[in-house]
């Protein structure tokens, strides 16, 4: 039975694989400047291979300047806020956490704000904004390790606590902002959005997501065993204490980059998961990979609804809480059983 299960979990894994690839393609496509699948693989290929240029150079400048870098940007936060996600909801056994949990969401936001208030460039505002998101998670790991008793549970806690600072302290910074200029800066950025990023930012970005991306996935197996019990956990070998550091380690650097590059991003950390869950059962060897895969495409999607359902660009945290939020009610309703 459980074989079965698994087969059955690896193939909907590869049929997921390739519908993310189809949806990478569909996203080049989609836009005011379209580029056929045909032309977006010839210009690759001939990049690749040297050939020479035979194709329009505008088109050669939307893909590598314009498409590219928003389309894996998406990819990459969604399937780093996925996986940070499902993550935390297996080391807390808690399908309500999300990315957020630990206030690495809220204390890059405050970094972000701070950064912008003073007129830093960009640079600087992804910089501090990953500086304040891992300061705060660290913040909450020091308060909970005087939680004798339970220490996941302080985390949280802690994490709360700290979260809620942080945002006071954005709430404080955006009343006394500029509201002319820097206001609306700080009131966009917190919306969420891939628009404006960079090519040499989303690399700067790519490198703390994937390896904390890394780290959940080499640890996916031990994550079964943390999320039946810590003590269970402990009697077949696995050192809880280090675990719950990785993971939490892993999951912070992940978010803080997402949040660092992006702002705030909501739902897809909550939501995702849960259909990973549902698509593929409970088993982190093959949920953890289906919630990456998931998240890489959601977020591609609701980008592509993003350029193209209004005239002006919706941020894309707006749209991943209206589809978030209705979803995952429907999933409390009909499938609350399930999750």
């Amino acid at each position: 039975m459980t074989s079965t299960i698994e087969k059955r979990g690896k193939w909907v894994l590869i049929g997921f694989a390739l519908l993310l690839v189809m949806v990478f393609v569909l996203s080049f496509a989609l836009g005011k400047y379209p580029v056929p699948p045909d032309m977006l693989v010839h210009i690759l290929w001939g990049k690749l291979t040297g050939a020479p240029q035979d194709w329009p150079t505008d088109m050669e400048l939307v893909i590598f300047k314009i498409r590219m870098p928003r389309i894996f940007a998406g990819a990459l936060i969604g399937a780093g806020l996925s996986a940070a996600g499902a993550a935390y909801q297996g080391l807390f056994r808690n399908p309500m956490v999300s990315p957020d949990v630990l206030g690495a969401s809220a204390g890059a936001g405050f970094g972000a704000a701070l950064s912008l208030y003073l007129g830093l460039g960009f640079a600087l505002v992804s910089i501090n904004a990953f500086i304040c998101g891992i300061a705060a998670v660290c913040v909450a790991y020091l308060i909970s390790t005087r939680v004798r008793q339970n220490p996941t549970l302080g985390m949280v806690l802690a994490g709360i606590m700290i979260g809620s600072l942080f945002s006071a302290g954005t709430s404080y910074i955006k009343l006394i902002a500029d509201p002319n200029n820097t206001l609306p800066l700080i009131t966009y950025w917190l919306m969420g959005s891939i628009s404006s990023i960079r090519v040499n930012e989303l690399i700067y970005a790519s490198i703390p997501i994937l390896f904390g991306m890394l780290v959940l996935f080499l640890l996916r197996w031990k994550m079964n065993l943390v999320a039946i019990g810590e003590d269970e956990a402990r009697s077949m070998g696995v050192n809880t204490n280090l675990m719950r550091i990785l993971v939490v380690s892993a999951a912070t650097l992940i978010s803080s980059a997402c949040v660092s590059i992006s702002g705030m991003i909501g739902w897809v950390g909550l939501v995702i998961p849960h259909f990973s869950r549902l698509a593929v059962g409970h088993d982190y060897r093959i949920m953890l990979p289906m919630s990456m895969l998931m998240g890489a495409g959601f977020l591609m999607v609701v980008d592509n609804f993003a350029r193209l359902l209004a005239t002006l660009e919706i941020p894309i945290g707006i749209l991943t809480s209206f589809v978030g939020a209705p979803f995952f009610l429907y999933l409390i309703l009909h499938r609350g059983d399930k999750i």
